[in-house]
């Protein structure tokens, strides 16, 4: 922002200069030409009569002049103003009432000469970046509200279903507790979903500050991982763990839970039965880096730039599972705790996900235990 206020400060400085001559030269002419007009009357009158008389005269002739010449400076500057200040003030305006009424296209056009050189041209330019801004604002919230109208659609249509089916007379008990437990999951998927999004609006909207602590990033790392050993189990998972031992972070462990809860989830899922899923910890200087690889079905290139954005799937085959917010949580509380998280992968190999969080060093941690 000092950068911008230096550029217009120097922009200013020749504008302010060019003013000051256009300025010079009126009122030198405007001066000189009632001099002149003076002097040429007085040299009439001494002609004629240098008398009491004929200073009068001349000074009445003067007088007239110079009430013409501020007429004429009058309707110059009427004029100056209704095309140097009016029309770009309408043209604001214009663009601001088009801004209200929510035609977030709304654009002003540049001025050209001495109109934009007063100011206007800074004022047309915040307000196009305003509008863009907010154009870009309302394109997200449109598609947020888009989103999650579908994602809340879809459950409650199975669960609908679900319970329709269950009215069925004649139906076994297998066929219940099956349709029961369809309900359930539906149910369950339509709670976490409802949870995310409170979760991911309280962070945009900063109503959750970081708790930091000192802790072991590798005993947080293994418990978590511990929480989804049913799932890894029963879809015979293979999973790999290589984390060095004696890493300490100072940052807060329950947002930095939902990072690794998600990452895992996410790792699993994705990984086909028969697969493989590794976590990895190792300290990179003054960082420690973790790392989730799984071998399922991969992103393509395309995928990896939104693949933190609310709500986007790239791989529709595996929507049902998720609801796209998960890892747009991730990156959230990763930017909150001062961390960076990338994504390296290859479509059908798998991916990557690498967390990059400050550690504390050793000599702190023994001074602090």
């Amino acid at each position: 922002m000092s950068g911008e206020n230096a550029v217009r400060r120097r922009k200013g400085l020749p504008a302010a200069i060019r003013r000051y001559v256009v300025f010079f030269f009126l009122i030198a002419f405007v001066i000189t030409c009632c001099m002149l007009l003076f002097l040429h009357n007085m040299q009439i009158s001494a002609e004629i009569s240098f008398t009491k008389e004929g200073i009068r005269t001349a000074a009445a002739l003067t007088m007239g002049n110079v009430l013409f010449l501020s007429l004429l400076c009058t309707v110059i500057d009427v004029v100056r103003r209704r095309f140097m200040v009016e029309r770009p003030v309408r043209q604001i305006i214009k663009g601001a009432e088009k801004l209200m009424r929510g035609d977030f296209s709304a654009r002003i056009e540049p001025l050209r000469g001495f109109a934009g050189e007063d100011g206007f041209d800074i004022i047309i330019d915040c307000f196009n970046r305003m509008a863009a801004e907010l154009s870009g604002v309302e394109t997200l919230r449109t598609d947020f509200i888009a989103n999650v109208s579908h994602e809340l659609k879809t459950p409650l249509a199975v669960m609908r279903n679900y319970g329709t089916m269950l009215q069925s007379p004649g139906l076994t008990e297998a066929q219940r507790m099956e349709y029961a437990k369809a309900i359930t999951e539906q149910s369950r998927r339509l709670a976490d979903l409802i949870t995310n999004i409170l979760k991911l609006n309280r962070l945009e909207n900063q109503q959750i500050y970081p708790a930091a602590k000192r802790y072991n990033l590798g005993e947080q790392l293994a418990a978590c991982l511990l929480h989804f050993e049913n799932t890894w189990e029963k879809r015979e998972i293979d999973i790999e763990t290589d984390l060095e031992e004696e890493v300490f972070v100072e940052s807060d462990d329950e947002l930095l839970s939902l990072v690794w809860n998600n990452l895992f989830s996410n790792a699993l899922k994705f990984t086909e039965s028969g697969g493989t899923v590794s976590v990895t910890l190792k300290t990179d200087g003054d960082y420690a880096a973790v790392r989730v690889s799984d071998t399922g079905c991969g992103i393509s290139p395309e995928t990896g730039k939104h693949i933190f954005e609310k709500f986007y799937q790239g791989d529709t085959s595996h929507a049902t599972q998720g609801n796209g917010l998960g890892l747009a949580l991730v990156k959230r509380v990763v930017d909150i705790v001062g961390g960076d998280i990338s994504v390296e992968s290859e479509v059908g190999k798998g991916s990557t996900f690498t967390v990059k969080i400050r550690r504390v060093a050793d000599g702190d941690v023994q001074k602090n235990p």
